[in-house]
């Protein structure tokens, strides 16, 4: 295939990643094409990797998340764009982001073993806001009487806060038990109820690399406003 050709291609992949206002898998992309004549799939993977490395410098970028490939606002661009966004960004409670972060974390969990390691009850608004917004999905029941269901992460988790696959959160391998675990995700003590509205600060589609911090706060590093991409 000609050079001519690749960049025919990369323009046409620019376009739809776009146009699409979503992430767009390798078979989507490829059906843009000819099926004997167009790019295949080692193709695709390279020329959308060059088109990723074009915007190494501007205020976007190209990622690749749960649910396929998508350019994004950087989120070292948020605050120069927010009188772009008439909406406030959404609040959530520090209990909805710790249940959140036990869910990616441990899954799948059940919510009694939640409520077991928060020491605290776990409203029925809070697991049915996670489902609503798609980010926890009852993916089974447990074993067990009552037979509970068995809550886990969606790919719309995933894409929302910018990861490819649960492995990009950091590892909690260095987490001798769970009181370290407490530690690494600020949760609180069992027994401990906190209460306090946390405002989200970064951009929805954050890097990788800002998702790196995911450990360092309440929010596992979830952080995000509902700006668009």
């Amino acid at each position: 295939m000609r050079a001519v050709d690749h960049k025919h291609i990369k323009n046409i992949l620019e376009a739809a990643l776009l146009g699409a206002g979503k992430p767009l898998t390798l078979e989507v992309l490829s059906s843009l094409f000819d099926s004997c004549s167009g790019p295949d799939r080692k193709t695709l993977k390279d020329l959308l990797k060059s088109l990723a490395s074009d915007y190494e410098d501007r205020g976007i970028q190209l990622l690749e998340v749960g649910s396929g490939y998508r350019i994004q606002i950087r989120s070292s661009m948020s605050n120069s764009l927010i009188p772009l966004w008439e909406e406030r960004p959404p609040r959530y409670s520090r209990a909805l982001l710790e249940t959140l972060a036990l869910i990616a974390y441990r899954q799948p969990i059940t919510r009694g073993e939640i409520e077991q390691v928060r020491g605290v009850t776990v409203s029925t608004n809070i697991v049915r806001t996670l489902l609503e917004r798609g980010w926890v999905r009852i993916i089974g029941h447990r074993d067990v009487p009552g037979k509970p269901a068995l809550l886990g992460t969606t790919k719309e988790f995933l894409d929302y806060f910018s990861l490819k696959r649960l492995e990009d959160l950091p590892p909690l391998s260095d987490i001798k038990d769970f009181k370290g675990l407490n530690i690494e995700l600020d949760l609180p003590e069992p027994g401990q109820q906190q209460s306090e509205v946390i405002e989200p600060k970064f951009s929805a589609h954050s890097s990788i690399e800002d998702n790196e911090k995911i450990g360092e706060d309440v929010s596992v590093g979830l952080k995000n406003t509902n700006s668009p991409s």
